[in-house]
């Protein structure tokens, strides 16, 4: 079915083919990615967009010496293939199986791993680098999507790699069309010239002969930024010291081969930008990008058929919300890093565009113009995962909690994630929220309960965070009015005897049901800051064990907490902490995930009747 590609298990095995193959090779790779991710989900929308561009570096490039860093890594299903991994797809983003992005203790040919964006070339820029100290002639390619170049990490890259005059390349794949003008013949003929070797040795000898006649060389050089203005947009990029080539057309493998030769032999920093269509030769992705950028099982000739839904996830829960509070608040706002369809935020935006802000995938600005907003009286609300809020960690203390600012952040992915793994797990946010003064940090066991503390958040005038998980809960039933609830105050799901489980968040329908076969104790905590003191101490009054349970990692979490809490009343019970883990937990099935560390009802039952016996 797939007679070239079938053929090749290493980028050697690519480079020996002729070229006249490559555009059978992109065909036959386009319908794999097809046909393997329609059996495992995953993204395809941006891997069917890279299809030939991978190809092409790796037919130019030596990897693995040669390195290739890809960005956000949701563009490297084509790059796993090509480099011994065809047949460990159909293990993609499952238990023991292939990461959805770049790894490298999966492969020496993924040469930084990534699943946050804008990183690419500040990595990319360290190994050309160390090549130049090493002095080993390796060079370093960063592929960076249009979408990561709104992350300023990318920008300082870009800056400090003009200033080292290091030999490396940067690739934006323009994906959007956002940036670049339309893209035909006379750009492709154009790139493949300034590339070559001929116009870079014209363009050297010209300023050297120039050196002594500084106005004439002022005038040439503005003569030149004009001439290749007409045809590209690329004056930012020169003027940071890059050599900017293009846009070309990134699906054209005869451009691509031409002028990644051609960059290949240059010196310095050079920028080639290429032009592709997300969903590229798959007329369902084609048609709608966005639904087929992260996909579950799918027919690949049917395309994607919507399945009824059942309950609503606390993604829906929050955006429902968000367009009741709008409704009746004026001066509310919503603010998303680039992930509005992600965060529950399209009816919003539709709704309430005057008030809808993407800044890109810009966490630390989001926080602070949230902040600069609250400075003048309105009430914003940030809609980010657990995940990308630990990029912004220095803007919520310096400029939000240090102010006491009222921004609400509405924390999605809380706790893990399934199939995206460590890269995108919310393992930690209720460690490092709870540390900051003037925050208040809720965790609702239910989509009713996350409804209710989302108003109640907002109506604070200090900074607040609602952090709830991935998915849906329990099925409870949502109440469409605003109500709030008392603030620190925790509630009492079961009386029991000598055990009582303190459960946070997601965790309270495990507790419930392992308590009922412990007879212990249960409480919904609701708030890891502030605590209910006056119940846990209670409770440490007249029950033996106190267990803490919460989808966060143990280490300074809001078992931690309640820790402080006895020791500052000098209160000594013993004391059992369930939560996540000190590692990394890769991709899986969330339920089974949670089981491996303990976190079902079995886990905690058994956990607890450990510590009773022991």
């Amino acid at each position: 079915m797939y007679p070239l590609l079938e053929t090749l298990d290493s980028p050697n095995d690519l480079r020996r083919l002729e070229r006249k193959l490559l555009p059978q090779l992109a065909a036959e790779l386009r319908a794999f990615l097809v046909e393997s991710v329609s059996k495992t989900g995953g993204h395809l929308s941006s891997n069917l967009g890279t299809v030939e561009l991978t190809i092409a570096l790796h037919y130019v490039f030596n990897t693995p010496d040669d390195k290739l860093v890809w960005d956000v890594g949701h563009q490297t299903y084509a790059h796993k293939i090509l480099t011994g991994r065809r047949k460990a797809m159909a293990s993609l983003r499952m238990a023991d199986g292939l990461s959805g992005f770049p790894k490298r203790s999966e492969s020496q040919f993924d040469a930084f791993g990534t699943g946050h964006s804008s990183t690419s070339i500040s990595a990319a820029l360290g190994m050309a680098v160390a090549a130049r100290l090493a002095g080993n002639g390796h060079r370093a390619v960063a592929i960076i999507g249009d979408g990561a170049m709104t992350g300023g990490m990318a920008f300082e890259a870009l800056n400090n790699a003009g200033a080292l005059d290091a030999n490396m390349l940067v690739v934006l794949n323009d994906n959007d069309m956002s940036i670049s003008t339309p893209v035909g013949a006379l750009n492709n003929y154009l790139a493949k010239l300034m590339s070559g070797r001929f116009y870079a040795a014209m363009r050297r000898g010209s300023e050297k002969v120039l050196k002594g006649m500084p106005p004439v060389l002022e005038f040439a050089k503005r003569a030149e930024e004009h001439v290749k203005g007409m045809v590209t947009p690329g004056t930012l990029f020169e003027e940071l010291g890059f050599n900017y080539i293009g846009p070309i057309d990134g699906h054209d493998l005869d451009t691509l081969v031409t002028t990644l030769h051609n960059i290949r032999e240059l010196e310095g920093p050079q920028f080639l930008h290429i032009v592709t269509q997300k969903g590229k030769g798959y007329a369902h992705a084609e048609q709608d990008c966005v639904l087929y950028h992260g996909v579950s099982k799918f027919d690949p000739v049917a395309g994607i058929v919507p399945k009824p839904v059942t309950k609503k996830s606390y993604t829906h829960i929050f955006g429902d919300w968000l367009c009741d509070m709008a409704a009746s608040d004026g001066r509310l706002v919503g603010i998303t890093p680039a992930m509005c369809e992600g965060s529950g935020m399209v009816e919003f935006a539709e709704k309430f565009p005057q008030r809808y802000f993407d800044v890109g995938i810009a966490e630390q600005h989001a926080l602070t113009f949230a902040a600069g907003l609250a400075c003048d009286g309105y009430k914003p609300v940030v809609a980010i995962y657990s995940t990308f809020l630990q990029r912004a960690y220095d803007q919520l203390i310096h400029d939000i909690a240090i102010q006491n600012l009222p921004v609400l952040l509405a924390i999605d992915r809380g706790g893990l994630v399934g199939a995206d793994g460590a890269t995108h797990a919310g393992a930690f946010d209720l460690s490092f929220l709870r540390c900051v003064p003037n925050m208040t940090v809720m965790a609702p066991s239910d989509e009713n309960e996350c409804r209710q503390m989302l108003t109640t958040a907002y109506r604070m005038d200090t900074p607040t965070a609602v952090r709830y998980p991935r998915g849906s809960g329990t099925g409870a039933a949502v109440q469409k009015t605003l109500q709030t609830i008392a603030v620190g105050k925790a509630e009492l799901r079961r009386q029991g005897e000598r055990v009582a489980i303190l459960a946070f968040g997601s965790m309270l329908a495990p507790a419930l049901e392992a308590g009922t076969s412990l007879n212990a104790t249960v409480v919904n905590m609701r708030f890891i800051k502030p605590l209910d003191t006056e119940l846990i101490l209670e409770l440490a009054r007249t029950h033996g064990l106190l267990v803490t349970i919460e989808e966060n990692t143990v280490q300074g979490g809001a078992g931690s907490a309640v820790a402080e809490c006895l020791a500052l009343h000098g209160v000594t019970v013993p004391l059992l902490h369930l939560g996540l883990p000190d590692t990394f937990i890769e991709q899986g099935e969330p339920s089974k995930l949670l089981a491996d560390c303990g976190l079902d009802a079995t886990g905690i039952e058994t956990s607890v009747r450990k510590r009773l016996s022991d």
